[in-house]
């Protein structure tokens, strides 16, 4: 359903590409563009790559907004189409607003550092060399794997489910099915397992076995932290983020209609 969200100071984020550059030209004199500091929502140019930079920028400032994509790149699963000539402020009041919680990553390396990370698509635990990662998996404090050989694993939400995740052959998530998949990659042993899908208030943790000989890197989206000892994941919900999409192209229609995609 559509709405009259009522914004009124608009700020415009810009990718680095000819594409989204020359779109910005376009747009500049369409609206009094504001600071980010002072606008009520943002319209983001750019691809998807470009929508998960800017709204990691806003879990890292403390500062969220609502955020309009538009698609100035390749896929744009979560932007909505370009349209010269219309009034764009019109539209950004009368989109469909979608909340999506990012994954909240704790990661401890084999030097003891801490380091914590939010992912709105994935995080995942991948090999650093050609030697195997062995993983022990445990959700909510139970051990469920004892050890997980292969390339890795991931966590997925329901907004990331047709991404990296889908590509390792997990399961698309309805976007408001408070479910996450776990995924492996490339499973040695045990070869017969595939996943696992989770509600959404679980925490999954991991810990890596030989690390000197088999070490793992941790990604939450683009941000990685190498050489992990220990990597906790579960939903932040203090920091629910906020896509605006044109009525009838949402996220959550897009993610059911990918299931039917051959």
């Amino acid at each position: 359903m559509s709405s009259n969200h009522g914004f009124r100071n608009l700020a415009l984020a810009i990718s680095d590409t000819a594409k989204a550059a020359e779109t910005a030209e376009e747009l500049k004199h369409m609206h009094d563009w504001v600071p980010i500091e002072e606008a009520d929502a943002v319209v983001a140019l750019g691809g998807d790559g470009f929508m998960l930079h800017t709204l990691h920028g806003m879990l890292d400032s403390g500062q969220i907004i609502p955020c309009y994509g538009i698609n100035r790149g390749t896929v744009g699963f979560l932007m909505n189409r370009y349209r010269a000539g219309v009034k764009l402020l019109d539209k950004v009041n009368r989109s469909r607003s979608i909340g999506i919680s990012p994954l909240r990553m704790e990661a401890v390396t084999q030097d003891g550092e801490k380091h914590v990370e939010c992912a709105i698509n994935e995080v995942s635990l991948l090999r650093e060399t050609r030697q195997t990662a062995k993983l022990e998996v445990s959700v909510d404090d139970k051990v469920r794997i004892k050890e997980l050989v292969g390339d890795g694993v991931l966590v997925a939400t329901p907004a990331g489910s047709t991404a990296y995740n889908l590509s390792a052959n997990g399961p698309i998530l309805p976007l408001d099915s408070q479910l996450l998949a776990l995924t492996p990659i490339s499973a040695f042993r045990p070869r017969r397992w595939r996943g696992a899908i989770l509600p959404d208030r679980a925490t999954i943790r991991f810990k890596v076995f030989e690390p000197a000989k088999r070490p793992v890197a941790a990604v939450a989206d683009q941000k990685e932290v190498r050489d992990i000892a220990e990597v906790s994941v579960e939903i932040a919900y203090d920091s629910e983020l906020t896509l605006l999409f044109d009525p009838g192209h949402a996220l959550d229609e897009r993610i059911v209609a990918e299931q039917f995609m051959v």
